[in-house]
């Protein structure tokens, strides 16, 4: 028999649903009571899939200890789970009947397990969030600082400004530490930033908040970072596409990433040039040069290999006459013209006279 066990979050409690046996009970949302609930969990036989809801880092604890104890546990989205609730008719919602939603829910869909993120990947992940929140705050009273009238509150202001820039500081140099620290992160970091338009920050946010990549395809790491557009559309009536969902703080850093490519990275700013060449608006051609370089970044990790632009192959260029004394030099290494050919304008290139041989 194949056994499915829903679990609703809260801050304070745990409610436990296991399908199909129909047994609920819930625990404290704590270390005691997780530690019970791996212990009576793991004792099922056939079990198949424990599923919880995202709900704002109050699974984590109890996700980290199931995990541990090689139990099957997946993280849902609460979307998915509530739309299945509404494909069954269900309309009433408390915590028991959203614990046994989520048990039928992996029973119907069989959701695919991905691999969670290690202690030390968390760690870095945290580190990273807390970082966007004191450059947040810095920004804010940057912000109130330039407004405030001279007095106290601008001295206040100002106190606080450097108060939060020590802070940031040294939590820049904790997370340098812990990065290079590890050889893995450390190769990664140098893969990652290899690519014009990937800095410290980006590459260290990618690394902390979406460890997958390097290992899915293309199509599921755009998807995983919300810059998969989805179509709408019905009979002749065609909407416009949309992007939306995945991991807020990877889409941020990437979109961040993509201007800075569209400007200083030759293939990418190429690339958007193009979709702006065909009309299509400035911010979807941003989105798409995202979604692009996600796609590169994913690639340079699945092979292990750093970033390289394709130098242009060396062609010789014909000269007006075919004089046997005209050398044309597109690179280092001069190519002699022996023969006449009729002559061909090339924009790009311009023919030099040397020294005859």
């Amino acid at each position: 028999m194949e056994i499915t066990v829903g679990i609703d979050v809260s801050k304070a409690r745990l409610d436990v649903h296991v399908h199909p046996l129909g047994e609920s009970f819930a625990v404290s949302n704590d270390e005691a009571g997780v530690e019970t609930l791996a212990e009576r969990l793991g004792r099922l036989e056939g079990l198949i899939g424990i599923g919880l809801e995202a709900s704002g880092r109050h699974e984590r604890l109890a996700v980290a200890r199931l995990a541990a104890a090689g139990l099957p546990v997946m993280v849902l989205n609460p979307a998915q789970v509530r739309h299945y609730a509404q494909a069954i008719g269900q309309r009433a919602k408390t915590d028991p009947i959203d614990a046994r939603l989520i048990a039928l829910f992996i029973e119907a869909v069989r959701p695919e397990p991905r691999p969670l993120a290690d202690a030390h990947t968390r760690d870095l992940a945290a580190l990273m969030a807390r970082r966007r929140q004191l450059v947040g705050m810095l920004a804010a009273e940057r912000a109130r600082r330039t407004q405030a009238a001279p007095g106290r509150v601008r001295v206040s202001l100002a106190r606080v400004v450097t108060i939060l820039e020590d802070e940031l500081k040294d939590l820049d140099g904790e997370i340098d530490k812990t990065v290079r620290g590890t050889p893995v992160w450390r190769d990664k970091e140098n893969l990652l930033a290899s690519v014009p338009g990937i800095g410290k920050t980006i590459a260290r946010t990618l690394l902390a908040e979406l460890p997958e990549l390097g290992r899915l395809n293309p199509r599921q790491i755009a998807a995983l970072a919300g810059l998969a557009p989805y179509t709408r559309q019905s009979g002749q009536w065609r909407g416009k596409s949309f992007i939306g969902g995945g991991r807020t703080s990877v889409r941020g850093a990437l979109f961040m990433g993509a201007l800075v490519a569209a400007r200083h990275n030759p293939t990418l700013k190429a690339f958007r040039d193009q979709l702006v060449e065909r009309g299509k608006p400035k911010l979807v051609a941003i989105i798409a040069t995202a979604r692009k370089l996600l796609t590169i970044l994913n690639a340079i990790l699945r092979d292990n290999k750093p970033w390289k632009i394709a130098s242009p192959p060396r062609q010789s260029l014909p000269v007006k006459g075919g004089s046997a004394g005209l050398i044309v030099q597109l690179s280092d290494t001069p190519t002699d013209i022996t023969s006449p050919t009729p002559p061909i304008a090339y924009p790009r290139f311009r023919a030099r006279e040397l020294t005859p041989l």
